[in-house]
């Protein structure tokens, strides 16, 4: 919003005002609050799963192996210490090592997608690329969740 309009609002009684720089592209692509015209339209971060598994690039592949297996998925995404996706270790790269690091073995920049995409667009294009998550991350690469096709009905 541009300051002549945060005045405005300022005058009109509001106390909780800002000036988001930014913009409303970037406002939504962090996955923050709507309201107004739109704000119910299905987007993918309504629906982020948070249950894979994340590691630092400095764990042993023997100890997340165990992590990996034990949980939903069949990867893990290496990220930093506030969340900031780094990687992705699929199977195969904890199946073949035996030693090493996540960070060794992960596959560098995975594709990402954000929060703001269109449900049904998302769906579509995981469906016919025959893929079952994506990676949704915020502008500043920060690890958010994954969505799956059949959670975007």
């Amino acid at each position: 919003m541009s300051p002549r309009a945060a005045c405005r609002l300022e005058a009109l009684g509001f106390t909780q005002v800002h000036d988001y720089l930014p913009g409303k592209v970037d406002w939504l692509a962090r996955n923050l609050p709507v309201e107004g015209t739109g704000a119910d339209a299905p987007v993918i971060g309504q629906h982020l799963r948070h249950d894979v598994v994340t590691t630092r690039p400095d764990e042993p592949i023997a100890d997340l192996r165990a992590r990996v297996a034990a949980s939903p998925h069949t990867f893990a995404l290496v990220t930093t210490a506030d969340r900031i996706l780094l990687g992705r270790l699929r199977s195969i790269h904890l199946d073949q090592m035996n030693a090493g690091t996540a960070a060794e073995v992960m596959e560098a920049g995975p594709s990402t997608l954000r929060p703001h995409e269109p449900l049904e667009a998302v769906r579509s294009r995981l469906v016919n690329r025959d893929l079952t998550y994506a990676i949704v991350t915020d502008p500043d690469g920060r690890f958010l969740g994954t969505v799956h096709p059949d959670d975007l009905t």
